[in-house]
């Protein structure tokens, strides 16, 4: 992932410049407006850090990409062939997964057991499977993405994007209290 402080630095360079983009764009703003638009520079600064090498950070650009207005900010962080190339990129990655999964699904499947298992066995381990089915589901649909990652991948990637949440989150702390420390003098 990096050394974080460069990380950090790259964060933060992208999205002044992405929230220099939002701002230009429109001198009116609501509270709601901005807050969405600091969110979107701040999701596409950080997916652009991690230079689409990972799932997460295909998904939030491609996800930024869908909207008309956002295609600008998204083009002008990341660079207009690096954006084109993501969406091909990302397109075509979720497939290959899912294909990969299934297949050791499958291999896994077909291995009998021989043992024979006791009755309460049986109802711990479908407890089990249904709360880590539910937990998978639930973790899926919060990274971005993540509905087409198997569970490897999934697990992978959470630890990258929280990571990644980490490091936004620690630099808007700062920007907050250079702000407020600069306010009172």
């Amino acid at each position: 992932m990096g050394a974080p402080t460069s990380l950090k630095q790259k964060f933060l360079k992208k999205w002044i410049m992405g929230l220099q983009i939002c701002g230009s764009s429109k001198k009116e703003m609501g509270i709601l407006e901005r807050k969405k638009a600091i969110k979107l520079a701040a999701d596409v600064a950080m997916a652009s850090t991690r230079t689409a090498t990972t799932c997460w950070s295909r998904a939030l650009i491609a996800n930024a990409s869908k909207c008309d207005e956002n295609k600008m900010l998204v083009e002008h962080i990341m660079g207009s062939s690096q954006s084109e190339r993501l969406s091909v990129k990302s397109a075509c990655m979720g497939c290959n997964k899912r294909i990969r999964s299934k297949k050791i699904l499958g291999r896994s499947k077909s291995i009998s057991r021989v043992k024979k298992i006791a009755p309460q066995k049986i109802l711990a381990n479908s407890i089990a499977k249904r709360l880590v089915k539910k937990r998978t589901q639930v973790l899926k649909s919060l990274v971005p993405g993540g509905e087409s990652m198997d569970e490897f991948s999934l697990i992978e990637e959470t630890l990258d994007y929280i990571l990644s949440l980490r490091t936004q989150v620690s630099v808007m702390r700062r920007l907050a209290n250079a702000t407020e420390h600069s306010n009172r003098k």
